[in-house]
């Protein structure tokens, strides 16, 4: 089989299917899909929630545009974040409280009276915290599923069992043997999350090195049980991180971040232990099931911010890749600003005021 369009996007995870659903009715797009299902890897082993402080100043822009899309399409739900610290996380916890202030986001101070009350069986070596209402769950799902099936009523084609064995530029453009046969196109996106990198040393194309790291999550029955309309809370050093989930489960990660080639990530049971440890550090629930635990995979840019933009060494080469663990909150807004530059048009409204400038494949050459 050979299908020819004028974009390859390789990699249909939440990159690659919202920048499809973004161009596919100005340009014949294939999503070349390694995996018999799109999302296999990353998308859909998400702990699924839209957080605006969460991947630093340099993400915030990306994800507080895409909120009102996100709300416009019913994909967040109420949750709300408490960020809890112990006495050696306290400067840690001032330092968050500067951040958001600076930029804009809203959060208030509890103090421990308070904490009990947001936070049931909140242990005593817990003072002090800061809420941020604004955060909310997302449906991970839903939004991969609905931007899969924007782009196919666009015409864009889905091609999966496809891995990329070989890319290769001619006068016509990019060739690329797949698995499932070949593809040319006189543009190929990078969005093969993990793989990313083996991706563009395939095609020649710059050595931005995108690393990926196992992040694990394990799903516990806890007594009393986990109240639905509990917030997400987060450790202020980053040691961990817990949300409910339906039927009073929990949702606890040890905010792992272990740099791992690019593979089908599994848990690892040290890590699935130090989380639960660090729960019962924590709070005063009793565990009384693990019902299972899965690991993803997080791939960022040595600056960890996302890289969206042509490459300066391989003609015809795009980059939207690094997004790390903030992928899905600022999918909206990452496909808006990468479909511009991709297509060559002004950033709509909703970007305006970012400068892609930041996430240009280009600037670590320029800070070196």
């Amino acid at each position: 089989m050979s299908i020819v369009a004028d974009i390859a996007i390789v990699g249909a995870g939440m990159a690659g299917a919202s920048l499809a659903a973004m161009i596919g009715d100005r340009a014949r797009v294939v999503l070349v899909e390694g995996e018999a299902q799109p999302g296999y890897h990353a998308t859909g082993r998400s702990a699924a929630f839209w957080q605006e402080s969460y991947g630093g100043p340099g993400v915030q822009p990306l994800t507080t545009a895409s909120g009102p899309w996100l709300e416009r399409a019913g994909m967040l739900h109420p949750r709300g974040t408490v960020h809890i610290a112990d006495a050696d996380g306290q400067g840690a916890l001032d330092a968050l409280a500067a951040e958001l202030a600076a930029c804009g986001i809203e959060s208030a101070a509890l103090d421990r009276a308070a904490l009990e009350a947001a936070v049931p069986g909140i242990r005593p070596i817990y003072t002090r915290a800061i809420t941020e209402p604004t955060c909310r769950d997302i449906d991970v799902g839903g939004l991969h599923a609905a931007f899969l099936a924007q782009a196919r009523a666009a015409g864009t084609v889905l091609l999966p069992d496809a891995r990329v064995d070989g890319a290769i530029r001619d006068a016509s453009g990019w060739r690329l043997d797949t698995r499932a046969g070949q593809v040319r196109a006189a543009v190929m996106v990078n969005a093969a999350g993990a793989w990313a990198s083996p991706l563009a040393a395939m095609a020649g194309a710059t050595p931005i090195a995108i690393q990926p790291y196992r992040r694990t999550v394990v799903q516990l029955a806890v007594d009393p049980p986990a109240a639905p309309t509990s917030p997400l809370v987060m450790d202020a050093r980053g040691l961990f991180y817990f949300k409910p989930e339906a039927g009073g489960r929990l949702w606890l990660s040890p905010h792992d971040e272990t740099p791992v080639d690019p593979h089908d990530v599994a848990p690892e049971e040290l890590d699935v232990a130090v989380a639960i440890d660090r729960l019962e550090r924590a709070v005063d629930w009793r565990v009384t099931r693990r019902e299972r635990a899965w690991a993803g995979l997080r791939s960022f840019a040595p600056d960890r911010l996302p890289v969206y933009g042509f490459d300066a060494c391989a003609p015809g080469f795009f980059w939207c890749a690094g997004q790390g663990g903030f992928g899905i909150q600022t999918a909206p807004a990452a496909a808006m600003l990468a479909a511009a530059l991709l297509l060559g048009e002004s950033l709509p409204d909703a970007v305006a005021a970012i400068d892609p400038g930041r996430y240009a494949p280009d600037r670590f050459q320029r800070a070196g």
